[in-house]
């Protein structure tokens, strides 16, 4: 490790899991290399400096990792457990993830470029879901008798088997809880393919699984990139679910894929959200929360009010609060006690935030907060500053995702006009209505067209609320409550005649 990060006080197991490289797959609970030996490298976003050396899996390194998955879902007592059985394993797994969060916290920090304390709330997440739906499934009864005239009839479900998942590079170990622990639960086996930028905790929590007892095969990560290893599991016909997290553009190739051999697979997409912030606000409290919001993980947050539209009558006063609170953002290196906001996950992320900000512009956008490259001392990272702009919804900022701390502003002088605003767009993932009139707030929300709508709060993702988008925005059902665990198990119906 580098002079620079044992600065840091690096926990001794993180030091000794980066310096293991190159970094192997994880199948069948063995560390797998490519079949060619490739390698690939990932980076701290905050620093610029390596991490680790991480194996570079091909197609067929992957299809061995389905065909184990599907092995160890026939040949091992997995999906025959009894559910309070399994559930005892995968309790036993989150309590060793809870017991070593601040390992998994150093790592995803370290991988993700995510402030220290986000990090940690991301692994209690995973922890959280994870006992959720193991609590969840020892409470489903597997045969259901149907009443039906003349018959006797029931339904009976069964896991389906290996199940395969691609994640993101913004919450990686959050997104995995959301993905696999209904999955598991279960009783399928599952195949995880982290983002190339993001690899570390999804082998670390592989390591972890193997130590717990969960028995070989059950958990599989394969390391590559998109193009080769994300696209050989998309295309793996053994697969018997598919799920994807990600950019709707990278989403249809995935369904595509999926389409052609007729593999169910359910997309969480992007999402260009909308807070609809009405004239009867506390205005201080709903700007700060809003800067809040769109400075979390430096607006790298699919389901964020990157649209904000605000009623005419506070529209000064409120960008002016606003723009206050996000100068004051103190941006900095991801381990530091002192940041608020880290770097970006990549210099690529980085240009693509600095390209929408021109482009705006150049379609006659206001720039109001200024935002471009933040310059942080003795730190090479990617970091950028909030900033935003305002002008009409037509605009290019206003219309596709940017994926950083950039919010658009534009005006509305009506509750009917700011619903019609809100619902013209080609995402439908999650938008917020701010008032200090509950009922006006509900009547407003209950017509946007999204998959979400919070009150007086962005971001809410409670354990027993689903959560999905619609459009652009995802297809195939959400996650985080009973339907996506009911989605894990395949029914087949018996019947007899009377």
């Amino acid at each position: 490790m580098s002079t620079t990060l044992q600065q840091k006080q690096l926990l001794p197991e993180v030091s000794e899991f980066l310096a293991g490289g190159p970094l192997k797959a994880i199948i069948g609970g063995k560390g797998v290399a490519s079949s060619n030996g490739a390698t690939f490298s990932t980076f701290d976003p905050g620093s610029g400096e390596k991490l680790a050396e991480i194996c570079d899996l091909q197609a067929e390194d992957v299809d061995l990792a389905v065909e184990t998955g599907a092995r160890a879902f026939r040949e091992t007592a997995w999906a025959q457990l009894p559910a309070n059985e399994r559930g005892a394993l995968l309790h036993r797994l989150a309590d060793e993830i809870q017991n070593r969060i601040e390992i998994f916290a150093q790592i995803e920090s370290l991988d993700a470029g995510k402030i220290y304390g986000q990090a940690v709330g991301d692994v209690q997440n995973l922890v959280d879901t994870l006992r959720y739906f193991t609590d969840l499934a020892q409470h489903v009864q597997h045969r259901t008798t149907l009443a039906v005239q003349g018959h006797e009839a029931w339904q009976v479900r069964h896991p389906w088997g290996v199940c395969g998942f691609i994640f993101p590079w913004n919450f990686p170990l959050l997104l995995i809880g959301w993905g696999i622990s209904p999955a598991l639960a279960a009783g399928n086996t599952v195949v995880i393919k982290p983002a190339e930028d993001t690899t570390l905790s999804a082998l670390y929590l592989a390591k972890v699984a193997k130590e717990v007892g969960i028995p070989d095969g059950v958990i599989n990560v394969v390391t590559g990139v998109g193009p080769t290893a994300g696209a050989a599991l998309a295309g793996n016909a053994k697969l018997q679910r598919m799920s994807f997290t990600g950019s709707p553009e990278v989403g249809r190739l995935v369904a595509e894929s999926c389409g052609r051999n007729l593999v169910p697979v359910k997309l969480e997409l992007g999402g260009k959200g909308a807070a609809v912030v009405l004239d009867d606000v506390d205005i201080a409290d709903t700007a700060e929360k809003l800067v809040g919001a769109i400075t979390f993980h430096s607006g790298q947050v699919c389901c964020d009010a990157t649209r904000w539209l605000v009623h005419s009558k506070i529209y000064d006063q409120f960008v002016d609060e606003c723009v206050v609170r996000m100068k004051n953002v103190a941006i900095g290196y991801q381990l530091s006690d002192q940041s608020q906001m880290g770097p970006v996950v990549s210099e690529k992320q980085r240009q693509r935030i600095l390209d929408y900000l021109k482009k705006g512009q150049a379609e006659g956008a206001e720039l109001v907060l200024e935002g471009g490259i933040a310059e942080v001392p003795g730190r090479e990272g990617h970091y950028v500053k909030p900033a935003l702009l305002a002008g009409s919804l037509d605009n290019v900022a206003a219309r596709e995702e940017i994926f950083g701390p950039v919010a658009y502003l534009s005006t509305f002088d009506s509750d009917e006009q700011a619903i019609e605003m809100t619902n013209n767009t080609d995402y439908g993932l999650a938008n917020s209505v701010w008032s200090s009139d509950l009922g006006r707030a509900s009547q407003v929300a209950e017509v946007l067209c999204a998959g979400n709508a919070w009150i007086n709060a962005h971001n809410l993702f409670p354990h027993g609320v689903p959560y999905a988008g619609v459009h652009k925005s995802g297809m195939g059902g959400g996650v985080l409550s009973i339907e996506t665990l009911m989605d894990y198990w395949r029914t087949m119906s018996v019947v007899r005649p009377l």
